[in-house]
């Protein structure tokens, strides 16, 4: 055998595939380059801006102040604020907010919802100020740019109650909305008996006493009465009773908290009261077997 025949020639580099791979290289490039220009581009049209932003369910702040807290406005990039940051920010300047919900909407569409703790009643401060009492038991002054209506109680001589007043905000967040609608005022009116007692005038015509320990416990009572029976004096304490006005004597007089007369009466109030409801609760059968026999 020829040994010349044996060898092998080495093939030669396939130069046109190395062309090749460059020429891959360069389409990716360019194609890099132009994702690149094309996310310039977008980022400076208006396109990718904050056109209107709508905000919804505010009542004790400001469209004006959310727009400065937050950050959002017409102009501002669409992209650069995150929704968890936007409900951080108002959240954390406005304790009364309990939550927010930013909705965006491509292309430039942003919708704010914000939910409130609700106001169970209102007050009027020492400086002529309203605030509202919320459900979580804090307040908050309100803006007089704010136009409210003020269809919960009122809240009176209740200077220097703070924790009284957080105790019974967060029992008026209890009430039915109808029933809370129709109490127009709420006084502290404490006892030696009833630290806590208070007094509830209702726009239907009813004086109630209670305590701010007792109204959990005792408001289905007072529902009842005022959905059935005629204007008139309601006392919820340790026993219920409710005397019409009609039943009143003519010449009897409001006894004011603190004086001597009241702090000796409260001392028999239980048993009084007690004597009171089951006397007024057998005045009505009676009527009606009279009106039977009749």
């Amino acid at each position: 055998m020829n040994p010349l025949q044996a060898r092998t020639i080495p093939p030669l580099p396939d130069k046109p595939q190395k062309k090749k791979r460059k020429a891959t290289k360069l389409i990716w490039l360019l194609f890099v380059l132009f994702i690149v220009l094309l996310g310039v581009l977008f980022f400076r049209s208006p396109i990718s801006k904050i056109s209107q932003v709508r905000w919804i369910g505010e009542h004790f702040v400001t469209k004006a102040d959310l727009t400065e807290t937050s950050g959002l406005r017409p102009g501002e990039p669409f992209f650069g604020t995150s929704s968890k940051a936007v409900a951080e920010r108002i959240q954390a300047k406005y304790p009364f907010v309990k939550s927010v919900q930013v909705n965006k909407q491509f292309p430039g569409s942003v919708e704010v919802h914000i939910h409130e703790y609700a106001a169970v009643a209102y007050e009027l401060t020492a400086d002529g100020m309203m605030q509202a009492c919320l459900e979580n038991g804090s307040v908050v002054k309100l803006d007089e740019r704010l136009k409210t209506v003020l269809e919960k109680p009122m809240l009176t001589q209740w200077d220097g109650q703070q924790e009284m007043k957080s105790k019974l905000s967060k029992e008026l967040a209890n009430i039915p909305k109808g029933l809370l609608a129709d109490i127009s005022e709420i006084r502290f009116y404490p006892s030696s008996s009833y630290p806590d007692r208070i007094k509830l005038y209702t726009r239907s015509g009813f004086e109630v006493v209670t305590s701010v320990a007792f109204l959990h416990d005792k408001i289905a009572y007072l529902s009842g009465v005022v959905e059935t029976q005629e204007p008139g004096r309601i006392t919820m304490l340790k026993a219920d009773s409710y005397i019409p006005y009609s039943s009143l004597p003519a010449s009897e007089e409001e006894v004011e908290p603190g004086s001597e007369v009241e702090d000796a009466a409260d001392a028999g109030t239980d048993s009084q009261e007690a004597n009171d409801s089951g006397t007024e609760n057998q005045m009505e059968p009676d009527a009606e077997k009279n009106s039977q026999d009749e």
